[in-house]
């Protein structure tokens, strides 16, 4: 059984510190640290100290925010440590170590929560968009064959142009252009 300690700050003005003092107090094993913010996808000491970890392992980290981004964040790092048999320890928010059966209790309200205001995203979203298709409002990319196009590449075709040129010249792909010409 390893004591692993994962110690984050926000910003590079920012020092560990109290972390690593918090780590040298509980007598962690390793010590996986590192300077980014919470908000950034790419946390390389994170994804170093969770691939690290192994089944019977202990997982000390100073407060819920320090490992995960978001409530639904943490809630996916947190089951995935537990389908591998590793505790999580909170040492500042010991009501949500996985150690203790309030900390469990806690983290499933978190995720019925995480899970409630997904729900309310998704159905938010549905209506938004609901309401803008309503409007005449239309999602996704602009076509590029336009009838103006397509009246540019009739032309051009029957002034001799070549398919690979028309192609360059209006940065369509192939099919596109024969597209257009089948239209005629």
């Amino acid at each position: 059984m390893t004591k692993v300690f994962y110690a984050r700050v926000s910003s590079k003005d920012q020092d560990l510190d109290v972390q690593h003092a918090k780590a040298a107090e509980i007598g962690a094993d390793k010590v996986f640290a590192e300077k980014q913010s919470g908000l950034d996808q790419a946390r390389p000491a994170l994804k170093e100290c969770l691939g690290y970890l192994r089944e019977g392992d202990t997982l000390y980290v100073m407060r819920a925010d320090r490992l995960g981004r978001s409530t639904s964040h943490l809630l996916k790092i947190m089951e995935d440590l537990k389908e591998k048999g590793v505790e999580v320890v909170f040492t500042e928010q010991p009501e949500l170590s996985t150690n203790t059966p309030r900390g469990k209790l806690m983290l499933a309200i978190l995720a019925a929560i995480a899970e409630f205001e997904t729900a309310l995203r998704a159905e938010r979203q549905a209506e938004g968009i609901a309401k803008a298709k309503q409007k005449g409002i239309r999602f996704g990319r602009k076509p590029k064959l336009t009838d103006a196009v397509r009246a540019q590449i009739r032309k051009l075709r029957e002034d001799g142009m070549a398919i690979g040129d028309i192609r360059t010249n209006t940065g369509l792909g192939r099919s596109t252009v024969y597209r257009a010409l089948e239209d005629a």
